[in-house]
């Protein structure tokens, strides 16, 4: 079995990610809002990819933590995410707005999870009904 497919079998230590996600925190830009956001994801090769928010004083500039993560995953690789966590300054468990929902799911592998404030939820659970890559076909 190669490390993606042993990757995508195993449990995931949701521990490991939190802790992961709380240092990424730690590394937001949100001189505006104040409000510092981290996120940590697994990738189906056993990677952990992070990132942070970073604001901008024209707001609709600034990029949510996902965005810094999936451009994270690819600086390291690329691949798929196996398992996602998000939190706040206080460590709290924060979803992923709508947008970073759809982020996410062009870059899930089949199985992702995600820590929500419900508890674990599939990528299929948070994101219902998604339309993505598959979706498009080719014009030319």
């Amino acid at each position: 079995m190669d490390k993606a497919a042993a990757a995508q079998g195993q449990s995931v230590d949701w521990e490991v990610l939190e802790s992961a996600a709380v240092a990424a925190m730690k590394n937001a830009y949100a001189p505006y809002s104040k409000f510092a956001v981290g996120a940590a994801a697994l990738t189906t090769d056993g990677r952990i990819v992070s990132g942070c928010n970073v604001e901008n004083a024209s707001y609709g500039l600034t990029l949510c933590a996902e965005c810094a993560l999936v451009g994270n995953l690819h600086m390291t690789g690329g691949g798929l995410l196996r398992a996602f966590y998000c939190v706040d300054a206080d460590g709290t468990v924060l979803m992923p707005c709508g947008r970073c929902r759809q982020l996410l799911y062009e870059f899930r592998a089949p199985d992702m999870e995600l820590m929500t404030t419900q508890g674990i939820r599939t990528m299929d659970q948070v994101l219902p009904d998604a339309f993505g890559p598959q979706h498009l076909e080719e014009t030319r």
